[in-house]
Order: C-alpha cells, then sequence, then structure tokens
C-alpha cells in the first residue's frame, strides 16, 4: 500500500506548481544536502517527490511542500511500481536518485530498469558491503588497511590479534560513524563486538547483517576526495572528535596541504573508483595520509554529506548537487551557484534556485569551512537560540540547527550527535576555520534532563 500526501504550503510561501517531469529521491539524507536535492531538482523546472516510508523523518518535507509517495522503500518492487506510475503519467519521470547511503543502490537499479541515466547498480551494491569492498580494493592493488570480518565476538578477537591492535571495529554496512569504534586490547574488541553483532537493525530500522568488519588503525591525518565521474573535484580535510570514536566535527574545502599531497591523494581515490567498477557521478571517499602514502578508509558510492556540497560550492563555484540532480536527468551540469542571498541572512522562500542551505550565495573566498556544533550531554531541548547571530557572521554562507524545542537529544558517538552546522568562507584556510568556529559557538541549545536519542545534521 502507499499513499501521495502534499503538504500544506509553509506560512508566508506561495504554493508550488511547477509542470516539469517528476523527479523521484528514494529515500534521502534528514537534514542538509537531502534539502538541497530537492531544491536543486526545483530550480532544474523539474518535480522533486519523495519516495519514503516515514514522511515525518524529513522537517522539510512540510516546510517547503514537497510532494511524497508513503511506500515500503526497502520493497524494490513497490518502489519500481510506483516509479513506473509516474514514468507512464502525463508529466513523466526525469530521473531517480538518493542522497540516503542506504539507497543509492536502489535508486540506481530502479532508475537503469526504467531505462533512465543512472550508476552501474551491482557496483554500487558491492561497494555498501565493506567487507567486499575492501576485498577488491585489495585485489586491484589499491592500498587499504589489514582487514577481516568477523560474524562472532570470538572471531573478532581472533582477527584483532591476527592483525595487532589497536584495531577498529565497524558494520560492514553503515554510515555517519554509527558503530565505528577504535579497540586497544581483546576486551574492547570483544565488548564492541557483542554490541555491534547484537543488533537486528540500522538507526532506519532496516535488517542488517550479524557481521562486522576488523581493520589495522591507520595513523596520519585524514581526508576525503570528492569526485565526480572520473574526475577529482576537490580535496577535503577533515578533523573528527576524541578517539576512540570518529565523529566528524568539521572539515576544511580545499585541503590546505601541499599540492603534491592533493594529487597523491586524488589519485589513490580514482585508482579505487577503478578497482570497484564506479566512476560514474558523484562519489566520497575517505583516507589516510601516512608516512608511506595514502590509504583508502571507505568509498562510498554516492555525494559528500555533512555539507561538504555547501563548503564545495562556496569555496570552488561546482554545484555538486546540481550536477548530481542534472546527471540522473540526462541534463548539462552547472558549475556555479547564480543566485544573491537576502540581505539578512535569514533562509530565503521556498521553491527557487536560493532555497538552498547556502541561500545560493555566491561570496566564494576560495576556501571554506565546515564546524558542527556536537552536543555535550543528553536531555530534551527546551530553547534553541544564536541560529540568526551566527547567520549575521562575518564569511558565514549557511548556518542550520538540526533539533528544536521539545525534541530530544542523546549521545551517540555518530553523526546524531551533531546539533548544528556553521559554512563559512575565507581568504585562507585559517579564516575559514576561524570564522566558521566562532559563528558555531553563537548558537545555543539549551537542554532540560537527558532522554533517547534522535538524528543530527547529515543524517543518512
Amino acid at each position: 500500500m502507499s499513499a501521495t500526501r502534499r503538504p500544506d504550503p509553509p506560512d508566508g510561501h506561495d504554493e508550488q506548481d511547477p509542470t516539469g517531469a517528476w523527479f523521484a529521491f528514494l529515500e534521502s539524507n534528514t537534514t542538509g544536502t537531502g534539502r538541497e536535492f530537492c531544491a536543486a531538482a526545483r530550480a532544474r523546472g523539474l518535480r522533486p517527490v519523495l519516495l519514503t516510508r516515514d514522511p515525518d523523518r524529513y522537517p522539510y518535507v512540510v516546510e517547503d511542500g514537497i510532494d511524497t509517495l508513503v511506500l515500503d522503500s526497502a520493497d524494490p518492487v513497490a518502489v519500481l511500481d510506483r516509479c513506473a506510475e509516474l514514468a507512464d503519467g502525463e508529466a513523466g519521470l526525469a530521473g531517480i536518485a538518493s542522497s540516503s547511503e542506504y539507497f543509492v543502490a536502489a535508486a540506481a537499479r530502479v532508475a537503469a530498469k526504467l531505462g533512465l541515466p543512472a550508476a552501474d547498480g551491482d557496483a554500487v551494491a558491492r561497494c555498501r558491503d565493506k567487507e567486499r569492498q575492501r576485498e577488491l580494493l585489495a585485489a586491484g592493488g589499491v592500498p587499504v588497511p589489514a582487514f577481516a570480518s568477523a560474524g562472532l565476538p570470538e572471531e573478532a578477537v581472533r582477527a584483532a590479534e591476527a592483525i595487532g591492535h589497536p584495531v577498529v571495529l565497524k558494520p560492514v554496512s553503515g554510515s555517519g560513524s554509527i558503530g565505528v569504534r577504535l579497540c586497544r586490547d581483546a576486551a574492547e574488541t570483544r565488548a564492541w563486538a557483542e554490541r555491534l553483532l547484537d543488533r537486528g537493525t540500522d538507526e532506519r530500522g532496516n535488517p542488517v547483517t550479524a557481521r562486522l568488519l576488523v581493520e589495522a588503525a591507520v595513523q596520519g591525518p585524514e581526508f576525503s576526495v570528492e569526485t565526480f565521474d572520473d574526475t577529482v573535484v576537490t580535496v577535503v580535510a577533515k578533523h573528527t572528535g576524541p578517539e576512540p570514536y570518529f565523529v566528524e566535527t568539521g572539515h576544511d574545502v580545499p585541503a590546505p596541504v601541499p599540492v603534491a599531497d592533493t594529487a597523491a591523494l586524488g589519485a589513490i581515490a580514482l585508482r579505487a573508483l577503478a578497482a570497484l567498477g564506479l566512476g560514474w557521478g558523484a562519489a566520497h571517499t575517505e583516507l589516510r595520509l601516512t608516512d608511506t602514502g595514502p590509504v583508502i578508509i571507505e568509498v562510498n558510492p554516492r555525494l559528500a554529506g555533512g555539507m561538504i556540497p555547501v563548503a564545495v560550492r562556496a569555496a570552488l563555484g561546482t554545484d555538486l548537487v546540481d550536477a548530481v540532480v542534472a546527471r540522473a536527468a540526462g541534463l548539462p551540469p552547472r558549475t556555479t551557484a547564480g543566485a544573491t542571498p537576502p540581505a539578512d541572512g535569514a533562509a530565503p522562500p521556498a521553491g527557487g534556485a536560493t532555497d538552498r542551505t547556502d541561500g545560493g550565495r555566491t561570496d566564494r573566498g576560495g576556501h571554506a569551512a565546515i564546524r558542527f556544533l556536537p552536543a555535550a550531554r543528553e536531555g530534551r531541548v527546551i530553547a534553541v537560540d544564536g541560529l540568526a547571530d551566527a547567520r549575521a557572521a562575518g564569511g558565514v554562507v549557511a548556518a542550520t540547527v538540526a533539533t528544536a524545542p521539545g525534541r530530544t537529544v542523546g549521545i551517540t558517538h555518530s553523526f546524531q550527535d551533531r546539533l548544528a552546522c556553521v559554512v563559512a568562507t575565507g581568504a585562507d584556510a585559517a579564516q575559514a576555520a576561524q570564522r566558521a568556529a566562532a559563528a558555531a559557538r553563537l548558537i545555543r541549545i539549551e537542554l532540560e534532563e537527558p532522554a533517547e536519542p534522535e538524528e543530527g545534521v547529515g543524517g543518512r
């Protein structure tokens, strides 16, 4: 069973009635670029429609008046049937995509069955299995950490002892640092393996395989390489919180490293994509730069989350969100965002090119930085203040909050702990970072008491 839901337009906004073809999003990031994808489709004259099991996961659906189709998004037959109905309708279906890690393979497969532009869905699915990904990369001669999979806690301990502690344990499928932990000895390894293997579902309620990956802990600064097709768009420096977890706390675009390091990181990322049979559309490859060169940590067959596309657009003028939508719809990409932001820095009206997280700003400084505001403790949100001040701060092109009064916050040691985000530009990496961090500190989220966790910035 499925249903169509057209939310009422938000107060102060006109009803949107585009006449272009539908563009289907199979689930989405719950915040950040999920909203951007719908805005990009509208800016192209397309009609975004979100195919989802639970529209209430997406606050922007109501705020922006996005059409929804409610269905079992984990059922490929149900998804294909509804997309076929859209394709056969009067408006037609221009394309299918997903900004969610968990649905990129399904979106590609459905698009291909309907004759729409798409990546190789089987290659994407293989990449989503971290064990299979590691095997293919190693077979292709791409540098990866020593690794082994395990289905029992004692197998994880044996693998860790063979590799040598410390090791990193992670689910074989996952996203947003969920379930990823550094384990320094056999006791930590056993305890964390038991916790991971005891999970029956992921954070979206989908069944998970009772297997985990054990890999050597690689030393060195962490980066991501953002690519489109077989081209490196930029290299991004990554900041993470304290061990034993790996929660991303910020990014610098482009990474402030020597040209030779940038070239080496980009070259290894392209080798990894080739070994995995990828290279169509966007990919987000995570690496560490060791004393002996780059090592692949993970290849993600999708556009980066965590507001990285907003920072890329702000720093470089390359609109990766639009490029993904355009590629999936068979349209030529744009390279810059041409709209001017409102003078007061407030969120722009829904429906046009300025309905973007950064307001369509083009005040590029050549460098951009992202800084997140992490949850300091658990509790129920009773007040959110300072967002307008953060948006008005020098160099800021985007400031968002992923919670609201009445919601609850918990410490999950994943992206869900990030309650707010600021993107700022600067003349150099240091200035952009200083501006983003200073603006993030202006946002104040007051908590009442501990409670159960919900979501944070960059949900997959």
